[in-house]
């Protein structure tokens, strides 16, 4: 019993001992040189759901949150027995315990690489992420920096939004690691490859040669290409053999395109571009290919208030001015016969082949209608007609197709005063006129209606020769003299001096339209339609013959017939004058 009692405490002695020097050996054991704020290498020894345990050889593990190994998606980036570098953020001797991160490690490894790259002028992989005032963040391993917008191309970006997402290699300007600072520029790449490319470029650019390009910039004279470190000028008139109004017509930007050089200025740098001389110019031997009067079917390709132009091949275009467009229509604008895209027969007219010109014709495909009226309707003939349009100056009647003729105001009537053709016709009567003139050069065709009856002027000198006495009425009163209707259109003139011997100033104070008079035939002239009336030769004529002038108020003088000269002689008396 007692050997019993004295092995067990033996036993118990021995795990003191034991443990003691465990211990103790565990408190002086050399754990590595662990510091703090440094990166070390350790394993992952458990991963748990909140934390990920990180071997690195100190008295104990260090835990390091799981949501630093997870990736963009939320995966899990690690697995057991990985080796990974960690930094320690802090450790505590006494406790054994340390506090450890992947991603200060990582992004303490970045900067080094960036300070490194800064250092040796080297470039870097980022991804733009955002956008941002003033430019953009971008990624780089995990470090975010800073674009600015000025450095983000060579030329101003029209689409700020569209870069992001994009990967670009970048150069570092800036580290600053204590502010966790980053500043990288693409824009700087880009110069130093287009200074590369500008030397290159001018060392085996000559004329006549093909070569590639990006288009840049678009204006209404021409466009800018991008020949890789150098622009050139693509001028409008170089970009095809055809009339273009505007380049966005053949190109937009971006678009690649293989070019000719014309011009190089070394010195200045300007390089002068074609497009068309790519192609052979078709306006050779143009003149043998189009002859005048020849017909052909082209394609409308562009309108102008003086004509259309239309392309009879690919690269030849000619002008129909809108006086060739139609032998009747007068057209304001070309769009009143054709429109864009329209096919269209045409004749040549001619063409200047050093001024790469061709005059078109519409109008001579068909017959020139002019033609057939003069031959169809000599002056003489009496037609029928609609009236299709009245102007103040006269009538329009419709003769053929295209074709009016014109009825002057003054070809209505012989003997009306007509201030307007509206007053005896209105637009859809039809009326019969004469034929007055046919003019095919200037396409004027002229008719008249009081042409189909004769001349009331021709028979005046007979009937009413000079000295002859007419009664008439009085039609109108100015202060020249009174105008007499000896019959219906027949008017006659009393001139104030051929009223009476006495001085008259105020006709109307005597006389009154509608007054019955009688007056003798003093001048008469049928080609110049005038008649010369005098009251005051009747005067004459009776103080030559010694008649007495009537009392006031007989029966003379207040007939409806009364003698104008009694009239006068009785106001005179009266104190009218």
């Amino acid at each position: 019993m007692t050997n019993t009692k004295e092995m067990q405490n033996h036993s118990d002695q021995e795990m003191e001992i034991n443990f003691a020097t465990e211990l103790e050996q565990y408190l002086n054991a050399d754990f590595g040189d662990v510091e703090e704020g440094c990166i070390v290498k350790g394993e992952v020894v458990k991963i748990e759901s909140d934390h990920v345990l990180v071997d690195v050889n100190f008295k104990s593990e260090g835990q390091i949150p799981i949501q630093e190994f997870h990736d963009h998606d939320g995966q899990l980036m690690i697995k057991m027995g990985d080796k990974i570098d960690v930094y320690v953020i802090k450790k505590n001797e006494g406790e054994g315990s340390i506090l450890l991160s992947r991603e200060k490690a990582k992004r303490m490894q970045i900067f080094d690489k960036l300070e490194a790259i800064l250092d040796s002028n080297e470039v870097i992989a980022g991804k733009i992420t955002r956008r941002i005032k003033g430019g953009y963040h971008v990624d780089l391993d995990g470090v975010e920096a800073f674009l600015p917008g000025s450095h983000v191309d060579l030329r101003p970006v029209p689409d700020m939004d569209a870069l992001v997402g994009q990967e670009f290699e970048f150069r570092v300007l800036k580290v600053n690691r204590r502010r966790s600072n980053v500043i990288v520029s693409r824009r700087v790449l880009l110069e130093e490859e287009r200074d590369s490319m500008r030397r290159t470029l001018l060392q085996n650019i000559k004329e006549s040669q093909k070569i590639q390009g990006k288009v840049k910039n678009i204006t209404d004279y021409g466009v800018f290409i991008d020949l890789g470190g150098l622009d050139g000028l693509l001028h409008i008139t170089d970009m095809a053999w055809k009339r273009i109004r505007h380049p966005k017509e053949m190109v937009q930007i971006g678009d690649d395109l293989e070019l000719m050089v014309l011009n190089f200025d070394k010195e200045n740098q300007k390089v002068s571009l074609g497009l068309k001389q790519l192609v052979a110019d078709p306006w050779t031997n143009i003149a043998a290919k189009f002859p005048e009067n020849i017909r052909r079917t082209g394609k409308v390709t562009n309108l102008v208030d003086y004509g259309a132009f239309v392309e009879l091949e690919s690269g030849v275009e000619g002008l129909v001015h809108i006086s060739e467009m139609s032998w009747t229509r007068k057209l304001r604008h070309p769009s009143q016969m054709v429109r864009v895209g329209d096919a269209v027969d045409v004749v040549v007219l001619g063409v200047d082949q050093e001024k790469k010109r061709i005059s078109l014709g519409m109008k001579q495909v068909a017959p020139n209608p002019w033609d057939v009226v003069g031959e169809k309707y000599p002056a003489g003939t009496v037609l029928e007609g609609t009236i299709k349009n009245i102007t103040e100056f006269g009538m329009f009647v419709g003769i053929e197709d295209g074709i009016d003729g014109l009825i002057h105001v003054s070809d209505i009537s012989w003997t009306k005063k007509i201030r307007h053709p509206s007053e005896m016709f209105k637009v859809g009567d039809v009326v019969q006129a004469k034929v007055l003139t046919v003019d095919k050069d200037s396409e004027k065709f002229t008719l008249g209606i009081k042409q189909l009856t004769e001349d009331p002027w021709s028979l005046v000198p007979q009937r009413y020769p000079v000295g002859a006495t007419v009664p008439g009425t009085v039609t109108n009163i100015t202060d020249f003299g009174l105008f007499i209707e000896v019959e219906e259109g027949i008017e006659g003139l009393v001139h104030v001096s051929e009223i009476s011997r006495k001085k008259i100033k105020k006709p109307n104070e005597l006389f009154k339209e509608g007054q019955a008079i009688q007056a003798k035939v003093i001048h008469v002239s049928a080609d110049e339609r005038r008649l010369g009336l005098s009251i005051k030769a009747i005067e004459d004529e009776e103080l030559k013959k010694g008649r007495e002038f009537s009392t006031p108020g007989s029966a003379t003088t207040q007939a409806a017939s009364t003698n104008l000269g009694d009239l006068i002689r009785q106001n005179i008396e009266n104190g009218t004058e």
